[in-house]
């Protein structure tokens, strides 16, 4: 069967049928297409792309041109999955007004399916202003890396009854106000598993156990690229950093040998050839 560009109907329908929603980030062409012809349901560019691609500590230094410019990169390589940009800190947060202009690039420039937005109450007008410019929003509750510091580091949220009544509390809220589908990060499974059964809409969970309707992680950190640190909640499934090390290394190793390249490497020109460029 045909393969199909996926849509909001399809993703809502996967939760109607108890099918599990498959996303990843990706943040360039190449990986982009792998993503897409694996055929995983949703593609996020991630702020995250701050830390596993551009070296800064955290997203919060992370700029909407930044954003932009890798969105369109990963819009060129994606052709099925549902694409996502993801807001930028402060590309939201000063007045409605901005954040509709800045989820319109999104759009506009790149190419996107939605934006994503981080938190809860503090987000609902500029969600609200935002799905009424006709622009689809995905939610991200729990863990939230923009707002880290006051978070008080990297932390499990909903651990106690009352902090997990609140994040459901502010889901609810997010589905009321138009998204279409919620991130929730760092969260205990069972707290997960009451707002997947309480909301109509899908929740993709990372860090936040099997009951979510799907799954996303970083791709970088699940194929072995990002090293700095690896959270408890990412599986890596190879690692990549390991072989792309021993290849450098085997590269520096031959070319200092003088073992590459090698005749099967090199152009090569006919002997008169080689003759008649001698006598000029």
């Amino acid at each position: 069967m045909e393969r199909k560009k996926v849509t909001i109907t399809d993703l809502q329908n996967k939760k109607q049928e108890h099918k599990k929603i498959t996303m990843l980030t990706a943040y360039d062409y190449p990986m982009a297409h792998l993503v897409d012809e694996a055929g995983i349901d949703m593609i996020l560019v991630g702020d995250s792309l701050g830390m596993v691609v551009l070296g800064y500590d955290s997203t919060v230094p992370v700029t909407m041109d930044e954003m932009i410019h890798h969105s369109k990169a990963v819009r060129r390589g994606t052709k099925y999955a549902f694409l996502v940009g993801d807001m930028p800190f402060m590309s939201y947060q000063v007045s409605r007004e901005e954040a509709v202009r800045n989820a319109g690039r999104f759009m506009k420039e790149a190419g996107c399916d939605a934006v994503k937005l981080e938190g809860g109450d503090e987000v609902i007008d500029a969600t609200i202003a935002i799905v009424n410019a006709g622009i689809p929003v995905l939610g991200h509750l729990g863990l939230t890396p923009q707002t880290i510091s006051k978070l008080g580091g990297f932390r499990i949220q909903g651990k106690t009854a009352e902090a997990a009544k609140s994040l459901i509390e502010q889901a609810l809220k997010l589905e009321r106000a138009g998204c279409f589908g919620i991130v929730l990060e760092c969260v205990p499974d069972l707290v997960a598993k009451l707002i997947a059964e309480k909301l109509s809409i899908p929740i993709i969970g990372i860090g936040a156990g099997k009951y979510c309707d799907g799954q996303v992680l970083v791709l970088n950190d699940m194929v072995g690229l990002f090293d700095r640190f690896v959270p408890k909640f990412v599986k890596q499934y190879v690692k990549l950093s390991h072989s792309i090390s021993e290849g450098l290394k085997k590269y520096k190793e031959e070319v200092e040998k003088g073992t590459f390249p090698g005749a099967d490497h090199a152009f090569t020109i006919k002997e008169e050839e080689l003759k008649k460029l001698k006598k000029i």
